[in-house]
């Protein structure tokens, strides 16, 4: 399954690359910085500073999403690899099945269908493969709503088949004063277990506000929270976990200040 999945996405890859050179394929695109501190996580140490580069991008057959946190623990503390530090980063291209038809395949609040497709990379082992079916909502209100559905494939130590994943994105902006309240996140719910990969719950909601649009200096560089309750984290069931602090087993409900600059 592994090797489908590479294959499928190497493809993807080539497909994409052979496209690029018959001309500008780049609608839009987005980048960000973001600063994190925060506290109460579980498995790792509980005190974290995190730096997290994100891209997302449209293109004229899908559509890009991608991010690389680097972690540095508080103080003298190390992770379960005797390590002060790490990193975690995810690749998540989706092609539009409707982009590349040309066809309208909307239909009451479905806007498009898509094959979408994520690899997981980090330190120590943690790489994973998904692939699945996936469509864009148009809810009102929401700035974007994507319900993407994956066969999640987990290499390494956590080596696992075909567990399914379902991952709800979105973004919600209020208007506050001069400027905007944004609220956005995402939810990867593991919904079945494997041997070795229990099935858990990660939801990861951002509330922050534009403070360079509210004084009128530019905007899209904001200052909020960020909340991250993570059931089972890691597919680490809570009675299998074993370290030196077990207060609330496996279970995370962490919160951090931020600061975001899109770019």
């Amino acid at each position: 399954m592994k090797r489908t999945l590479t294959s499928l996405m190497l493809a993807g890859g080539l497909l994409t690359a052979g496209q690029a050179l018959a001309g500008d394929l780049l609608q839009w695109q987005d980048n960000s910085l973001t600063y994190l501190n925060g506290t109460d996580f579980t498995v790792d140490p509980d005190k974290q500073q995190t730096i997290t580069y994100e891209h997302a991008s449209g293109w004229s057959f899908g559509d890009l999403f991608a991010f690389v946190d680097v972690i540095k623990y508080n103080g003298e503390a190390e992770n379960g690899a005797g390590d002060g530090h790490t990193f975690y980063g995810e690749i998540s291209p989706r092609l539009s099945l409707g982009k590349i038809s040309g066809a309208d395949l909307s239909f009451g609040p479905i806007k498009d269908v898509l094959l979408a497709t994520t690899y997981e990379f980090g330190e120590d082992d943690v790489d994973s493969y998904l692939i699945g079916p996936a469509i864009d909502l148009n809810i009102p209100g929401f700035d974007y709503f994507q319900l993407n559905t994956y066969l999640r494939t987990t290499d390494g130590k956590r080596d696992g088949d075909n567990v399914w994943q379902i991952t709800p994105v979105w973004s919600y902006t209020i208007p506050v004063g001069n400027s905007d309240l944004v609220i956005d996140g995402f939810m990867d719910w593991v919904v079945d277990n494997d041997d070795s990969y229990h099935a858990n719950l990660h939801f990861n909601p951002q509330i922050k506000y534009d403070v360079a649009k509210a004084f009128g200096v530019g905007q899209k560089v904001y200052v909020g929270v960020e909340y991250d309750y993570w059931s089972d984290k890691y597919g680490i069931e809570d009675e299998s976990f074993v370290g030196e602090d077990i207060l609330g087993g496996t279970d995370q409900s962490a919160i951090s200040l931020l600061v975001k600059a899109h770019f």
